[in-house]
């Protein structure tokens, strides 16, 4: 499948880069070249600074300052949904995550639903803003000049997205796409691998998701459980109710999330009636 830049022609991958067919076993053998070796080193690193095991989370930290953007965020998802977000380097790509889980829309999603890269390298050109017609004014008002993002793909399992961030328009130089693409496939070895522990160390998942984003997510989960009750809907109709009212009221899913469980804010089924009501 052909990348392409929102803004620019097709960019097709060369045998080194289009990793989304690649078997495992194939992959093993990638990871015992110098340059994979090299990253393989990046990501053991980080996994040391921090004082834990070796895990998908290391992959995503790593690859900021080697493949020199700003920030970066890594989720689980399948297909066209956005899924748990396990990472994220700072706070504006806790942003972009979570406004591509609000908006239902973004590279991210985007890449999940396709099993390529998506790379953003301008989110103020006009191609861009109409491919995501939300997403793209609202990443730039986050931060955000330029998003790659990689699904971490391993032949026909797909674990998740890898996110990546500048804070200024630019192209990932071919030896970076070909050091992010990489960093993706560790990623997804990795998240794999830990979808069968069934612990990680204190305050972590296995997959090594901080404690508080596990919360997060668990908050939004619960609201819309709620949501299901309040409004009488299905849980797809009530996670949609509740991405609306995030966007109509310029609030964060995760912030309104817990104003719901809280019981501060409740959703009125009525048409045509304000959403929210005090308890």
């Amino acid at each position: 499948m052909p990348m392409c830049w929102p803004d620019g022609p097709p960019f097709r991958p060369g045998p080194d880069r289009d990793h989304g067919q690649i078997p495992p076993a194939l992959l093993g053998l990638r990871m015992t070249g110098s340059r994979p070796g090299r990253i393989w080193g990046l990501v053991a690193a980080q996994a040391a600074d921090r004082g834990g095991r070796v895990s998908a989370v290391d992959a995503c930290a790593a690859a900021v300052a080697a493949v020199e953007v700003t920030g970066a965020w890594l989720s689980t998802a399948s297909d066209t949904e956005a899924g748990h977000v396990i990472r994220v380097t700072n706070a504006v790509s806790e942003q972009l995550a979570e406004l591509q889980l609000t908006l239902g829309e973004g590279p991210s999603l985007d890449a999940a639903g396709s099993g390529g890269p998506v790379l953003a390298s301008d989110l103020g050109a006009r191609e861009t803003a109409g491919r995501w017609p939300a997403f793209a004014p609202a990443a730039c008002q986050a931060g955000a000049g330029a998003v790659f993002a990689f699904p971490l793909r391993i032949g026909g399992i797909r674990a998740g997205v890898m996110g990546l961030y500048r804070d200024s328009p630019g192209r990932l130089s071919d030896y970076q796409l070909g050091d992010a693409l990489i960093f993706a496939d560790t990623a997804a070895l990795l998240l794999i691998d830990a979808s069968g522990q069934s612990a990680g160390e204190a305050g972590t998942s296995p997959a090594g998701q901080p404690a508080d984003l596990a919360l997060h997510r668990a908050e939004i989960d619960q609201a819309t459980g709620m949501l299901t009750e309040q409004l009488g809907v299905g849980i797809t109709e009530a996670f949609v109710r509740l991405r609306a009212y995030a966007y109509a009221h310029d609030r964060r899913l995760g912030d309104l999330a817990r104003d719901i469980v809280a019981r501060r804010v409740r959703l009125r089924p009525e048409p045509g009636l304000s959403p929210d009501s005090p308890v």
